[in-house]
């Protein structure tokens, strides 16, 4: 991964306070999440850069489910190993064939323990949210440079 792509994933990752960890390789995620040729992107219902670099930038959070007909991508609830009480799950929908920013829908859930076990749905920053959609949407673009002038 790029530096600065690294930079911004750190971000995000920093503003849900998690770390890279978890989820598996970026390898063994694109072996059973990459239903999509990145070579047909501009033909497929959902573009397959944001795909993939949805899978990407989110490849240290295990994926519960996806629907690359419907473009989501739902993680399962990742719990960072330094904060045990608080917790965080994504939901990425690709709403277009076009790499564009408005074909991306982001969102973030988070929860903490209460004092009874119970885990309680806690606010998630905007700020932590555009940070995760600006990494997916440099992370495609990246995908796309690269296929464009290999």
């Amino acid at each position: 991964m790029p530096q600065k792509m690294k930079l911004i994933v750190s971000t995000f990752v920093g503003c849900l306070m998690l770390t890279s960890c978890g989820g598996g390789s970026s390898d063994e995620l694109l072996a059973r999440y990459t239903p999509l040729s990145l070579e047909n992107a501009d033909t497929l219902r959902v573009n397959g850069y944001l795909w993939q670099a949805t899978i990407d930038t989110l490849d240290f959070m295990s994926i519960e489910s996806t629907d690359a007909t419907g473009g989501v991508i739902v993680t399962d609830w990742y719990t960072n190993p330094r904060a045990q009480n608080e917790r965080t799950k994504v939901r990425v929908a690709i709403l277009d064939p076009r790499l564009r920013a408005d074909a991306l829908s982001v969102d973030v859930s988070r929860q903490a323990r209460n004092q009874n076990s119970q885990w309680v749905d806690m606010p998630v920053q905007q700020s932590t949210v555009a940070a995760l959609e600006d990494a997916i949407l440099t992370q495609a673009r990246q995908i796309r440079i690269r296929n464009v002038t290999e």
